[in-house]
């Protein structure tokens, strides 16, 4: 039987969709997680204690495993266990990504370097230790412009400046985000960097593909209907398919594969996001990874499978190319956290189920639990999903639901 280590972090929200995939697959499942599963010695070749900080430490741990437990597939299933996964695919000699590539995309850095030096069009730039003076990084840069940390996620850090003065407030926020445990242990590729780049205008729109020898097979493009201006950029709305014209859709893919072909993925799970002026598409980043959170929910294809059940099949060797998305439109909502303190209550949830179109609500922070909004926080208050015929029905639903909710959050 074909045996896939599917890498995991202890606070991950797709364990459930991975597992349920490899079930489906009828292959043996090892998972490996920054921290030790309770049932681990009942269940031998079924668990690996991993860190993300000691890459080279963790390959060997799981080369010296597939020696007794051979692997067909290693899958990370989150940003931090990217290089892990590349490593120690490269080491057994399993399809994935290149591990220089993987490192090349997920520091932001290296990214738009790799991408200007290629030709490509990109916004002017900058990179900044947070030691650096931040009086004299503001009078070095034009405006309106971007900073963001070298290796966070999900829009953590990412703050707009319009003014020096308004720049020297996002560099001391940015610092003490890059100061705090989970940041310190991110990838060693510079957490306590800072990108400066060019504000670009225009509407937000996400690309999930997979590429397969080199060529993006493109899984769908996904609007971001609510304005993505700053000075923070919070996710919240998700739809696909995109309501944007083909012409610009292709544009939009176009841009993706040629990143992809300058930074070298060639292998694996891609996740780009990018904003749109006009008929002009820009890279804003791209991930050796899938879509985030439980966004892959609202992901079908056709014969049936999941987003999970296409990136297993792709790392084990199996064919995708029949599949493509399903008809009919799909949207999630990730629930912004609207102030710092406890959580207490999340009322209205019945009331938010019966919106037409609606299809669930799952709340992921537990009642009395601290919550953190963004910049500084790293996680949604839960994620509310909806199914309609068309793009707009999804979104009207969404919408409606999430007026439904009473969230009630005391001050600490």
């Amino acid at each position: 039987m074909s045996r896939v280590l599917l890498l995991l972090s202890r606070t991950s929200y797709r364990a459930e969709a991975f597992v349920a995939a490899a079930h489906s697959l009828d292959v043996a499942i090892t998972v490996g997680s920054n921290h030790r599963q309770a049932l681990a010695d009942l269940t031998p070749g079924g668990a690996l204690t991993l860190g993300v900080g000691d890459v080279d430490r963790s390959v060997a741990i799981i080369v010296r495993f597939a020696s007794d437990y051979p692997l067909t597939a290693i899958v990370a299933a989150e940003d931090d266990f990217t290089p892990v996964a590349a490593e120690a695919s490269d080491a057994l000699g399993l399809r994935h990504h290149p591990p220089e590539a993987v490192r090349s995309a997920r520091n932001k850095a290296v990214m738009r370097q790799q991408l200007e030096e290629a030709g490509f069009p990109s916004p002017w730039f900058q990179v900044a230790s947070v030691e650096d003076d931040a009086e004299a990084a503001a009078g070095s840069v034009r405006y309106p412009c971007v900073l963001k940390p070298l290796a966070l996620s999900a829009s953590r850090g990412v703050i707009r400046a319009d003014t020096p003065e308004e720049f020297g407030r996002a560099w001391r926020q940015i610092r003490e985000i890059l100061a705090q445990p989970d940041a310190l242990t991110r990838s060693g590729h510079g957490v306590a960097k800072i990108l400066i780049e060019a504000y670009m205008p225009g509407g937000e729109v996400a690309v999930e593909g997979i590429v397969v020898g080199g060529q993006l097979k493109t899984l769908a493009v996904l609007d971001k209907p609510d304005p993505m201006e700053g000075p923070y950029f919070e996710e919240t709305i998700l739809v696909t398919p995109s309501r944007l014209p083909e012409s610009v859709q292709r544009e939009i893919v176009s841009c993706v594969q040629r990143s992809v072909d300058i930074l070298g993925l060639d292998n694996g799970p891609v996740h780009a996001e990018l904003r749109v002026d006009a008929e002009r598409a820009s890279l804003l980043e791209i991930a050796p990874r899938s879509i985030g959170g439980r966004c892959s929910t609202i992901l079908r294809f056709e014969p049936e499978a999941t987003l999970e059940e296409l990136i297993l099949r792709h790392a084990l060797g199996m064919p995708i190319d029949e599949y493509s998305r399903a008809p009919g439109a799909g949207g999630v909502m990730m629930l912004p956290i609207p102030d710092a303190g406890v959580l207490r209550e999340v009322g209205g949830s019945e009331a938010a189920l019966e919106v037409p179109g609606i299809d669930g609500l799952e709340i992921t922070i537990p009642v009395s639990h601290k919550v953190v909004p963004l910049p500084e926080g790293n996680r949604y208050l839960g994620f509310l999903f909806a199914r309609a015929a068309t793009p707009e029905q999804v979104e009207t639903a969404l919408r409606a639901a999430y007026a439904k909710l009473d969230v009630k959050i005391e001050p600490s």
